[in-house]
């Protein structure tokens, strides 16, 4: 259709125009505003970057990931390498609490573990792994740790995302305990991730389930 070629190429622009990705080996397909990144990248953070490089492209309404990581020979690192680099990482991020997040490194993929007490801490300490050399994945399974009073847990997040221009009447906010779900419709991808990062701003926020859908 023509709609979706016209996508693909939005996208394609797009990582052309981003200097942090190298589009040389990176396939793009648009089907109904669902966007599929397949080839292959010489790092995470590159992964990352065009999901999120296409994810901004106007009409984009979800992307499917499918790049895998190709690391040069001069990138490789042992596991043990990338757990010591990981871990002086953490130690220097002054929005990371000290020995709060626990890593295992297996074949490059990196998972944390560990809680916080907000999810900015738990977002932080990823972003710092993601540009390690060696790194080519990671799992974040840190927690949030909950607190005590979340009885209006939903009124507090619906008035802070109508102060970032949302339309009340368009996202619905509800939470059980600190448990905390989105529904209703946004224009863009990225006012649904921002959406849902406004919502995990909230004290007591301990999950938040983003079922908001992207309308053009």
């Amino acid at each position: 259709m023509p709609q979706d070629r016209q996508l693909q190429e939005a996208v394609l622009a797009e990582f052309l125009w981003e200097p942090s990705i190298t589009a040389a080996h990176i396939g793009v397909t648009a089907r109904d505003g669902v966007v599929t990144l397949t080839g292959h990248v010489p790092n995470f953070f590159e992964k990352r970057a065009a999901e999120k490089a296409a994810a901004r492209v106007k009409g984009v309404k979800a992307v499917a990931q499918e790049l895998e990581v190709h690391l040069p020979d001069s990138f490789k690192r042992t596991d043990e390498e990338i757990a010591r680099a990981a871990v002086d990482r953490l130690g220097w991020e002054v929005t990371v609490p000290r020995d709060a997040i626990k890593v295992k490194v297996e074949k490059g993929w990196v998972t944390l573990t560990g809680e916080v007490a907000w999810h900015y801490q738990k977002d932080a300490a990823e972003r710092m792994i993601r540009g390690l050399h060696g790194v080519v994945a990671v799992t974040n399974q840190t927690t949030i740790k909950p607190r005590v009073n979340t009885e209006n847990i939903d009124r507090d997040i619906g008035v802070a995302l109508h102060r970032a221009w949302f339309d009340p009447n368009t996202i619905n906010v509800s939470a059980d305990g600190g448990k905390v779900k989105l529904t209703g419709t946004v224009h863009t991808l990225a006012d649904r991730w921002t959406a849902g990062s406004t919502a995990w701003g909230s004290p007591g926020a301990t999950n938040v389930e983003n079922d908001l859908l992207v309308v053009g």
